[in-house]
């Protein structure tokens, strides 16, 4: 019979492949990701500024948009909006941070896993704000930024609503929480 000591590499093994493993997994990379975003708009603040000037500015629509009437031209209000959204990856960026190191700690500590479920859910919602309400609702459709040839983020945002939306989802299986019932237990 195997010593205890033995069993545990194989037994380690076994669970690098449960739902607590891949809901540290997924909002790892989506942290990584976010991070990496807000990093890239902080050091190369003039290249996406430009995004959000142009679709704010909505001068890149179609030449007879009737919705024109809608475009921010301040370049003041223009900024404010390109600093929020900054402001806002950097905040889901560290909160999600926070989450993974939960879910972290949390798999040698199955009762904690229900705080890393809340923390990563509390920035999974921040990335569907900002891709869902801000970029798809106001830039994509109250700024007509889908008529834009050269100054479209609408396939960027629904990649990472998709994105969120599935690591959402797996972090609230309930075998990811520990929260499945044993058959025949109450």
């Amino acid at each position: 019979m195997p010593t205890p000591e033995k069993t545990r590499p194989a037994e380690r093994m076994l669970t690098a492949g449960t739902l607590p493993v891949a809901a540290t997994l997924l909002t790892g990379t989506i942290a990584l990701y976010i991070a990496l975003v807000a990093f890239g708009n902080i050091t190369d603040y003039e290249t996406n500024q430009q995004f959000v000037r142009h679709v704010l500015a909505m001068d890149t629509t179609f030449k007879d948009n009737g919705l024109k009437w809608r475009a921010v031209e301040s370049t003041a209000l223009q900024d404010a909006a390109y600093v929020g959204i900054i402001a806002w990856e950097t905040l889901a960026a560290l909160v999600l941070g926070t989450a993974t190191v939960l879910w972290v700690r949390a798999l040698r500590r199955p009762a904690e896993r229900r705080r890393a479920q809340l923390t990563g859910s509390i920035g999974l919602m921040m990335i569907l704000l900002l891709f869902g309400v801000g970029f798809i609702g106001i830039g994509g459709e109250w700024f007509a930024m889908w008529q834009s040839e050269a100054w479209n983020g609408l396939d960027a945002a629904i990649r990472m609503i998709t994105f969120a939306g599935i690591v959402l989802i797996v972090t609230h299986l309930p075998a990811a929480t520990g929260t499945v019932r044993e058959e025949g237990r109450p």
